[in-house]
């Protein structure tokens, strides 16, 4: 699994979330799936939730993006 994702039944209760913090993953394509509302959703997120590391944000999208190009299962 990728380096950036914790799932932890001690953090949130098991939640896939941002390595090192109680940011949930999907918290992130929230912000991007209501894009059309925000100019620039990644930084409006990035904003939001400081412990949350610009590189976290790009590795997780990187890794998502590179399992969707490649066909194969994400998780």
């Amino acid at each position: 699994m990728c380096d950036i994702i914790q799932i932890d039944p001690e953090i949130m209760g098991g939640t896939p979330v941002f390595r090192g913090t109680r940011v949930p993953i999907s918290t992130l394509f929230d912000y991007l799936s209501d894009s059309r509302e925000k100019e620039d959703p990644v930084s409006d997120f990035l904003e939001q939730f400081p412990s949350v590391k610009p590189e976290q944000v790009a590795d997780l999208l990187e890794y998502y993006s590179s399992k969707a190009s490649s066909g194969r299962r994400i998780a």
